[in-house]
């Protein structure tokens, strides 16, 4: 929102995920207690949530950041690693890419029964994550404990008058951040209106938003907030300029009202 309003945007913010605990809570008791005893070399952040959920269960368990003594850790993504940090405890790897699954997998090093005094891994995530970073780390020799950290479920729908502007146009633009809002948001609020510039984080969730009838307009290049805000911006401008260059009056994406709903190509 901050980068929004630094561009001179109006932006208002829809909650689309509510984060709950895993239904089993016993499988993170498990591993919490396989981190205390000393069963894992790495354990893996993929998201802030995971961090908040270790945290949580450490706080249960009386215990502190001195149980992650000998423990490598990973996190994907600058606020993943601020959380991590949160615990006053620094990550050992942040991917030098890419901040996804994909990114962390080029940087992580393969297993090395000569160096490693073990070999397992405990990756606390979300209930829907996918399996690309399992079966990458096994692909190097590790063995993983995929354990669910918490579960994301649909948010409660937003006030009539948000989900009325979102499906008559009155936004200029709806920023996703991930594949879930895209489906969350369509579901808890109508698929937003043709007209409406439609900017996605990155490929998956651009993927996502097409697969639902949107025709995406921006993609971030890095798979940051900050990025996508920019490439939004830049995209405006562009087309302002598109507008002025054509000798046709500049109007925003909200002011113009075409006969039917836009659908991906």
């Amino acid at each position: 929102a901050d980068r929004l309003r630094s561009y001179g945007a109006v932006s208002e913010e829809v909650p689309t995920i509510s984060v709950e605990p895993p239904r089993n809570p016993q499988q993170m008791d498990k591993a919490i207690r396989g981190l205390v005893e000393g069963r894992y070399e790495w354990i893996v952040f993929t998201s802030a949530n995971a961090v908040k959920a270790v945290r949580e269960k450490f706080e249960e368990y009386g215990l502190d950041a001195r149980s992650f003594s000998g423990l490598k850790i990973a996190a994907v993504g600058e606020k993943t690693a601020a959380a991590v940090g949160g615990l006053g405890i620094r990550p050992d790897l942040v991917p030098s890419g890419e901040q996804s699954t994909r990114g962390l997998l080029e940087d992580w090093p393969p297993y090395d029964d000569l160096l490693d005094p073990l070999n397992r891994v405990f990756l606390p995530r979300a209930d829907i994550a996918t399996e690309a970073l399992v079966a990458g780390l096994l692909e190097l020799g590790w063995e993983v404990d995929d354990v669910t950290a918490y579960r994301t479920v649909r948010a409660a729908p937003p006030p009539a008058p948000t989900r009325e502007a979102i499906k008559t146009g009155k936004f200029d633009a709806v920023m996703f951040t991930s594949s879930s809002t895209v489906r969350n948001l369509v579901g808890i609020a109508g698929k937003p209106h043709a007209t409406t510039v439609i900017a996605c984080i990155g490929p998956a969730t651009a993927k996502t938003a097409e697969e639902h009838g949107l025709r995406v307009d921006v993609v971030a290049e890095s798979p940051s907030v900050e990025v996508l805000a920019d490439a939004l911006a830049e995209f405006g401008r562009q087309r302002r300029v598109a507008m002025i260059e054509a000798g046709t009056p500049v109007t925003k994406p909200s002011q113009r009202k075409p006969s039917s709903r836009r659908r991906s190509s």
